[in-house]
């Protein structure tokens, strides 16, 4: 296997509301919800650098797919970081999501290690770090 991840899904519970939030809200690239036409099949797919593709697709139907028991959220099984370029950036980003309807579980706040970092949950219990890291500094 070759260490490379080219898609990222999330289960979400209401796929119109957390589509309102990543494309309205956040403002992630995107052509809307597809597959309606097949039963389990509505996903939406926003476009993200580097060629990364991130999904949403209702966790009913991602159990379905994958012939698994849904479960229940679980808000610390996965986090997402996004890594910017500065402290001032960090903030902006977590009052962007604020005002697209995010929760700030872990408001930004200088890290043990040196950082910037703070954490908020999408609509779905989702947990993002927005962090500035000085030794890893993405690309403009």
């Amino acid at each position: 296997m070759k260490a490379r991840i080219t898609v990222l899904t999330l289960g979400v519970d209401d796929l119109e509301a957390s589509l309102k939030f990543y494309r309205d809200g956040l403002g992630l690239p995107t052509e809307g919800i597809i597959g309606r036409e097949f039963e389990h099949g509505a996903v939406a797919f926003f476009d993200l650098a580097g060629g990364l593709k991130f999904a949403i697709f209702e966790r009913s139907s991602i159990a379905h797919d994958a012939t698994v028991p849904q479960s229940g959220r679980s808000p610390t099984e996965l986090t997402i970081g996004h890594n910017v370029g500065s402290e001032a950036e960090v903030d902006a980003v977590m009052a962007e999501a604020v005002r697209a309807g995010a929760r700030v579980v872990k408001p930004a706040q200088k890290t043990f290690w040196g950082g910037y970092a703070g954490y908020f949950q999408d609509p779905d219990d989702h947990l993002w770090e927005v962090v500035y890291n000085p030794a890893f500094v993405p690309e403009a």
